[in-house]
């Protein structure tokens, strides 16, 4: 197997569910990592039962925190776009995240029983409704062998964390992207403070680059 080929000043990160069950999010501060996307939400319903805790958890450690939402292709996606800004932000009706937040992310794996059109009509919709409604453009998580058989180009505009593993970089890219923000590149990394394996993820930037996206509204990080 390839060993990526990091950037020593690239940022480390992680992404988890409640696969990983109780996170100790002061002993992973301690370690190497600086940011950690978590799972909130899955289609019109679902919250991650690990959310509650690591939300905050990740924040008090230190880290820059961001919300992912599973996209569910045989559901509504504004209802979904709704679930997950009304579990992220529960007061609702704020525009913004909180300072310091990275903006909220779609993960696409899969399109069901839904044909390309519709999975493409319905990923636009889910991203338009929370850009709307936060001031950023999300993040979106996908994976080429999957967003490929999408035939669409019209999402270049949002950040790309994509993944892929065994090799030394991403490339070629998912279809629409010229370069990609956030890469997962194992889904099976031990880290201390987690049980279990974990994915892991590094920003194309250094921290100070990482926290100016945290920070910004409505920004073209392309």
């Amino acid at each position: 197997m390839a060993n990526p080929d990091l950037d020593p000043s690239w940022v480390l990160g992680l992404d988890v569910s409640h696969f990983q069950g109780t996170v100790d999010w002061n002993s992973v501060a301690r370690q190497s990592y600086r940011f950690a996307f978590i799972k909130a939400t899955e289609g019109v319903s679902e919250i991650d039962p690990e959310f509650s805790a690591n939300w905050p958890g990740v924040k008090a450690a230190g880290l820059v925190r961001g919300a992912y939402h599973y996209y569910d292709p045989g559901s509504d996606p504004q209802e979904q776009a709704e679930h997950f800004l009304s579990t992220v932000w529960p007061d609702g009706g704020q525009p913004l995240l909180a300072p310091g937040d990275l903006p909220p992310a779609l993960d696409i794996e899969t399109a069901g029983n839904q044909s390309s059109e519709e999975v493409v009509q319905g990923i636009q919709s889910w991203l338009s409704l929370v850009r709307q409604r936060t001031l950023r453009i999300p993040i979106l998580y996908t994976n080429r062998g999957f967003w490929d058989t999408l035939w669409t180009l019209q999402f270049g505009e949002y950040p790309l964390w994509v993944a892929e593993y065994g090799v030394e970089a991403p490339a070629p890219l998912p279809a629409g992207w010229q370069k990609w923000r956030f890469w997962q590149f194992s889904q099976t990394a031990s880290v201390e403070g987690i049980s279990g394996p974990v994915d892991l993820d590094v920003f194309q930037g250094n921290l100070q680059s990482l926290q100016q996206m945290a920070s910004s509204l409505a920004m073209p990080w392309l």
